[in-house]
């Protein structure tokens, strides 16, 4: 029940609320039981008294009845108006801050977790397991206690009509409680593993959605269906699984409750014939175990209802539980600013225990303004390296100094408000061209953004945009070219204008016209600010103060181009191979 205690922490700022419902709910669901009463009254003190005429019971009838509906009429509709905009209204706000605190806790879980989940399971968590949680709080917390008060009065009135008819009613409850208590653990556990199911096929689909122009263009589409296929099946098997489970729990229950109102019939009956009891007071009885049933088969239901919930709220809080891996230190110092001198100490770093280290033992000093290439074959650990300075991961062994101090002395946030990153894959948001620039400084002005765009040579295909900058760009900016999207990339590192800078493979998938547009931004970017740049074409790097030469995650070589070109090593092999 540890999810249970926690997810009640939620609820506690809507206690009030939640309780002011419930007494509005006992009103709703107390003024039918006044049904059975007033008819016991018609029966036996209207219909089949002999002493009173057929004209004086129609008028006492009339008046009796009338004088009901008018209550009725005047009182049911405001309590069931507000019984269920209070019920939907705390629901709502305790999903809306549940969502909230998940969204933050995405948004702090480490590169590492990304790479081992997908898209689409962790957003199955935050909207479909979260929604299913707002039954606890309509089911669990307001309408079971609105049902058991229903139980209680229904009993209570029915122990002053008969006391022993009373116990022939309740003989089957030690039945229905076990029932329910049986069957309610596996229903849980069936529960967690359709909606693991259904997230495995959120996942898979929000991949493929994602992917949709590989799929054509290798004419997978028979392929793919059939991997959605199995998927498919996989949950539509544990989703049967469970409603299997879940039809035997509403069987067993259900003819335990259709039961008990044929027993009492049987007993009430006899009562008339061989104890006087009055007819009226019979039926009243029987309409109170129709009272006293319906909300027992809504204590079914809502046992299912919550079996589904904590579920749910189990697969939330185990979400909520993963660790993060980037973390700031006790007595971390907030980063103001840095002139930029950066000092790799003897660096290791593996991603994970089994798989060997990427980086090994990297010693490499940076000087303030001073422009770094990194270069050498693909998977030798270069654009590691460079996430290892924003603290995307932490270091293995050894330590990366930034002005003298460890980089895990600084708060995490203000150590990556001091560095600009234009990446190989830059993603923009299903939003304009203005606000995915804006992403360098949301509070920037207009005249900002054209600036910066200006700087970045991006503000003359952005006017020819049929909105300018306005324009929606699309989902990770599909209506835009690779080499547009990279220019507003750097654009938004102009408007947030960092002393440090990391250029990861930022030009090798583009044109030549675009990859000279970008260079130029590059270039102008980088002057008077610490830049690592990440190249595969060493073309664009000759410029570098320095450029180190990474094989098999070591240092080979570190130098100038002339220098490099000289010595005649992995570097001149390299140069020469892309020069043919």
């Amino acid at each position: 029940m540890g999810s249970i205690k926690r997810y009640l922490q939620f609820v506690k700022p809507y206690k009030k609320v939640i309780i002011l419902t419930v007494v509005i709910g006992v009103l709703k669901f107390g003024l039918p039981l006044l049904t059975p009463l007033i008819l016991a009254y018609v029966i036996d003190h209207i219909i089949l008294v002999d002493s009173i005429g057929t004209d004086e019971k129609v008028q006492t009838l009339f008046w009796l009845v009338g004088g009901v509906i008018l209550v009725f009429l005047v009182l049911r509709p405001p309590i069931e108006y507000y019984r269920q905009y209070f019920a939907q209204w705390t629901g709502s706000k305790v999903l809306y801050d549940i969502r909230n605190q998940l969204f933050a806790h995405i948004q702090k879980l480490s590169l590492r977790f990304y790479s081992n989940r997908k898209a689409g399971e962790i957003i199955s968590r935050v909207i479909h397991d979260v929604e299913q949680t707002k039954n606890f709080v309509i089911t669990g917390l307001m309408n079971i206690w609105l049902d058991m008060v229903t139980i209680l009065i229904a009993v209570g009135i029915m122990l002053t009509m008969n006391a022993w008819l009373t116990l022939v009613a309740l003989a089957l409850f030690p039945l229905y409680v076990f029932s329910i208590k049986y069957f309610y653990t596996r229903l849980r556990d069936l529960t967690k593993v359709r909606s693991q199911a259904l997230a495995d096929v959120q996942g898979h689909l929000h991949e493929r959605v994602q992917g949709m122009n590989v799929i054509r263009s290798f004419a997978l589409e028979d392929y793919e269906q059939e991997q959605f296929g199995k998927r498919n099946k996989h949950f539509l098997n544990k989703a049967i699984d469970h409603t299997k489970w879940n039809a035997k729990t509403f069987a067993v229950v259900n003819t335990i409750t259709d039961i008990a109102p044929l027993i009492v019939i049987l007993a009430a009956g006899y009562f008339v014939l061989t104890s006087g009891l009055a007819v009226g007071e019979m039926v009243a009885f029987v309409s109170y175990m129709e009272r006293l049933y319906n909300p027992l088969r809504r204590l079914v239901n809502s046992s299912t209802t919550l079996t589904q919930s904590i579920a749910s709220m189990d697969r939330v809080f185990e979400f909520v539980d993963e660790k993060y891996d980037i973390q700031d230190k006790a007595g971390a110092v907030r980063l103001e600013h840095t002139s930029g001198a950066v000092e790799f100490d003897n660096v290791s770093f593996q991603y994970d225990d089994e798989n060997e280290p990427v980086l090994k033992n990297i010693d490499l000093a940076v000087t303030p303004g001073e422009t770094i290439a990194l270069v050498g074959m693909s998977g030798g650990g270069k654009s590691t390296l460079v996430s290892l300075i924003p603290r995307f991961y932490d270091v293995t062994a050894g330590s990366i100094k930034l002005d003298g101090k460890n980089i895990r002395d600084y708060e995490v946030r203000s150590l990556r408000d001091q560095i600009g990153m234009v990446l190989q894959d830059n993603v923009l948001f299903s939003d304009s061209v203005k606000m995915n620039i804006m992403m360098g400084n949301p509070h920037a002005t207009h005249e900002e953004v054209v600036l910066a765009a200006k700087r970045a040579n991006a503000d003359g295909f952005i006017n020819e945009l049929p909105h300018g900058y306005d324009t929606s760009v699309g989902e990770r900016g599909v209506k835009l070219s690779g080499g547009q999207k990279q220019r507003i990339a750097i654009a938004r590192v102009f408007l947030k204008n960092p002393p440090m800078l990391i250029f990861d493979e930022a030009t090798s998938a583009l044109d030549l016209e675009s990859e000279h547009l970008i260079q130029e931004a590059m270039e102008q970017l980088a002057k008077d600010r610490t830049t690592f740049i990440v190249a595969h074409r060493l073309s664009t790097i000759t410029h570098a103060d320095r450029i180190v030469v990474i094989e098999n995650g070591e240092i080979v070589e570190t130098g100038s181009h002339t220098q490099l070109m000289r010595h005649e090593g992995s570097y001149r092999k390299l140069f020469d191979v892309q020069n043919v």
